[in-house]
């Protein structure tokens, strides 16, 4: 969906990066280029398949990525590190189930979102569907939840008119997000489609958000906005999102691609 990784094989060869080499590699004038690195390794679970670790661009480590993921799984399919079709990876966010299907869609369960203000984290001391904080003259009112990592959700009436970088970048470094969040700006176009922009910590705007797509998901069916299958219309392309609601498990179902493959010497 335009949301861009480089996904490298921690399995047959033991890799160590620093946050040096991984902004490096990130960038895409001096190096590959990517919103995200990720990278494949064996699980410290006995009853999962893989780890998989998550390096934005800014060379720091997160949760959770949900684009990553379905990249993550045509990787290890395509590279013969599994022969499976479901997946059991073990994340920092916790652990994700992905579903290689026939028609090269990756469906991932993301497992269960945590509205909790103490689990998102969001230093905020009554959990509520909507939140109001105010950033110089704008007050910004915003639902907010956990995917494995923080997210904003802003409902706005036209995403194209959407001030992502301004109110984005403010308020996902706002302190009470102690680990910053990734904002999605919201449009409903109906209870089954909605179309929605994502400005995510350390990387900035992006084509495509997997976890935040999840995110706006669940803050529109919680405040029974939204049905429990939405499509979910994002700058580089479409996911369809399932969330029965009531913190059960959310599964996010789209496509991966390969780009192209090498080979770097560190």
């Amino acid at each position: 969906l335009g949301n861009d990784f480089i996904v490298i094989d921690g399995i047959n060869n033991p890799v160590q990066l620093d946050r040096a080499q991984i902004r490096q590699l990130c960038d895409r004038h001096f190096g590959v280029g990517c919103d995200q690195l990720l990278l494949v390794e064996p699980p410290s679970e006995s009853d999962q398949d893989f780890k998989y670790r998550i390096f934005n661009a800014d060379g720091n480590e997160v949760e959770q990525c949900g684009n990553g993921a379905r990249c993550f799984a045509r990787f290890v399919v395509e590279k013969n590190l599994t022969h499976k079709k479901q997946i059991q990876v073990q994340t920092l966010g916790g652990n994700i189930v992905l579903q290689v299907r026939d028609d090269d869609q990756v469906s991932v369960m993301m497992g269960r979102p945590n509205f909790a203000p103490n689990k998102i984290p969001l230093d905020i001391d009554q959990q509520a569907p909507i939140y109001q904080h105010k950033i110089g003259a704008h007050n910004i009112a915003f639902g907010a939840v956990s995917i494995g990592n923080p997210h904003g959700v802003i409902q706005v009436p036209d995403v194209e008119q959407a001030a992502v970088a301004d109110i984005g970048s403010q308020l996902s470094q706002q302190a009470i997000f102690p680990k910053q969040a990734n904002i999605g700006f919201m449009q409903i176009v109906s209870e089954q489609h909605i179309r929605l922009r994502v400005y995510e910590r350390g990387a900035g705007e992006t084509l495509a958000c997997g976890t935040g797509a999840c995110a706006a998901v669940c803050v529109g069916v919680e405040r029974g906005l939204l049905q429990n299958s939405v499509a979910v219309d994002l700058p580089g392309g479409r996911l369809q999102i399932d969330y029965p609601g009531n913190g059960n498990p959310v599964m996010m179902t789209g496509p991966a691609t390969t780009v192209f493959e090498g080979s770097l010497e560190l």
